[in-house]
């Protein structure tokens, strides 16, 4: 037995093998056997030897995790379709895009970097780890066509009857890579740069089933148009929209009747066709036949003509008729105490900044409408407020509006548009629950990916919250600590048998039941 010495010139690296002849019977020739033992130190000369490979681990026969949450959102996918519609257009990945979803819920604020150790003490639908290279390829893996699959199948199972509420959202960003984060309005009130994201949500179900992310310097009243080409290119039908007033313009108006889309969307007070109607409505509305005590306002509703104006490049004309439209003005006593009080802050906030000699350019316009600025060299710079601006404002103090080519019922309109809050809700849920506040990512692929993972995510998240609030259980207790008592059921897997449940206290037990879910036992 000798050693011998071979360079692999791919990677300049020698290696030592050591060497045993033999004669060959069958080919009549000696062969040699050889063993690698190590590579060759370039400057000493001396053998490192190759680490010995350790035999591979025995798969585990049997296996213990903690099972009670994620039962639990097994059931509500299955229940809501979610499931079966991830399945159909994610075939290869919908097992790890619901692992991480059930991660992001139950682990609380955490970062993905902890999935493995979460993975290895829960029975979860991928039922492996799903690592962090993993992961990103997965988030990349993501495609536009198959998400848009996954919305159409979900809007298919919304009711035909429930009112859509529209809204947008921002969401920082510190990357400089991704080609849609810009500077906008930020909802958050923080000084960085954003996407938007906006979000079709169900009045009945009280689940989000669709998004699109925005460049952030988007505005709200700009993303109206590509809502109603997405409607009609998923194929959702019998849409019934509710927007707030930042959604509100006359194009946007036509362009939803030109697509049929029944809508309620508030409207600004200081509109021309709504200060007509308020100078008429003004005494008559305060009178105690229009009071609603439930809601502790006043109410006058009237229909009016709306111009409909429809551009027809192929006929090379615009089409002018008069649509009908139903205009809802509330007064409020508590809200007008409120807008008072909110522009008296503002005066003095402007009339500080400019007896300062540093006024804010964003404000030039307030300082013009509400103030006279004088300045002399002995005097210096004098600040007299407008009254006349001020009390014009007032009149409009309590007031607000919306309109509706539906909706017929003024206290019907209000209980509608105020449930638009529950997306308000939502909204909070991706940003501060699922650690979605910043997207934490550099490139495109990866936030579409990512992005998709922690809707599907708030869907769950969301139902659970519904289901929670239906069953008065925030009286006992937060989300985390249900979660949190019900994930301790541990399940026993062995190959061959059907998984068992460890004891199930009768604690868990009402919560299961209380949420309308069989429990595992």
């Amino acid at each position: 037995m000798g050693i011998i010495y071979q360079k692999d010139n791919r990677v300049g690296i020698t290696y030592a093998y050591e060497s045993e002849s033999y004669w060959d019977r069958e080919k009549k020739q000696p062969r040699a056997h050889r063993k690698l033992i190590g590579r060759v130190d370039e400057m000493t000369g001396d053998i490192i030897p190759t680490r010995e490979r350790k035999p591979p681990l025995p798969e585990p026969v049997s296996k213990r995790t903690f099972c009670g949450a994620t039962y639990l959102f097994n059931e509500i996918v299955k229940e809501l379709g979610i499931w079966q519609d991830l399945k159909e257009c994610f075939p290869h990945e919908y097992t790890q895009i619901l692992s991480i979803a059930y991660y992001l819920i139950l682990e609380d604020r955490n970062p993905l970097s902890r999935f493995p150790k979460w993975a290895a003490m829960h029975k979860h639908p991928h039922g492996e780890d799903i690592p962090s290279q993993r992961s990103s390829d997965l988030f990349a893996s993501i495609t536009e066509d198959a998400k848009n699959r996954f919305f159409t199948l979900q809007g298919k199972r919304k009711s035909g009857k429930e009112y859509w509420f529209y809204d947008a959202t921002s969401i920082s960003s510190y990357s400089k890579t991704l080609a849609q984060v810009r500077y906008g309005h930020n909802k958050d009130h923080e000084h960085l740069e954003q996407i938007n994201l906006a979000v079709l949500y169900g009045e009945e179900s009280q689940l989000p089933f669709y998004y699109r992310k925005l460049p952030g310097n988007i505005t709200d009243v700009k993303t109206i148009k590509n809502l109603i080409a997405d409607i009609s290119q998923l194929e959702f039908k019998k849409v019934k929209l509710v927007m707030d007033r930042g959604f509100y313009s006359e194009s946007n108006v036509n362009m939803m009747l030109q697509a049929h889309l029944k809508f309620l969307i508030g409207v600004k007070i200081t509109l021309v066709y709504v200060q007509e109607e308020l100078t008429q409505a003004r005494d008559e509305m305060r009178n105690f036949e229009h009071f609603h005590p439930d809601y502790d306002l006043y109410t006058y509703s009237r229909m009016i003509p709306w111009d409909y104006k429809q551009d027809r490049p192929y006929k090379g004309d615009t089409l002018e008729e008069e649509r009908r439209m139903y205009l809802h003005i509330y007064y409020s006593g508590e809200k007008a105490l409120e807008d008072e009080h909110t522009l008296n802050a503002k005066l003095i906030r402007w009339k500080a900044e400019l007896e300062s000699g540093k006024p804010d350019p964003i404000n030039e316009k307030y300082y013009n409408k509400y103030f006279e600025v004088n300045s002399t060299p002995k005097r210096g710079v004098k600040v007299t407020v407008k009254q006349k601006a001020i009390e014009k404002a007032k009149k409009n103090y309590g007031y607000f509006a919306m309109i509706s080519n539906e909706i017929k019922d003024p206290v019907k309109a209000l209980e509608l548009y105020r449930s638009k809050d529950l997306i308000e809700k939502t909204f909070e849920n991706i940003k501060e629950r699922l650690s979605f506040r910043r997207t934490l990512v550099s490139s495109e692929k990866s936030l579409d990916g990512k992005l998709f993972v922690e809707f599907v995510a708030l869907i769950i998240l969301s139902e659970i919250k519904r289901r929670m609030q239906r069953a008065e259980l925030f009286r006992k207790f937060t989300m985390q600590e249900m979660l949190d008592l019900i994930d301790l059921i541990e399940c026993f897997e062995q190959k061959g048998k059907s998984d068992r449940y460890g004891e199930i206290v009768k604690k868990q037990l009402d919560i299961y039941d209380a949420l309308g879910i069989k429990s595992p036992a």
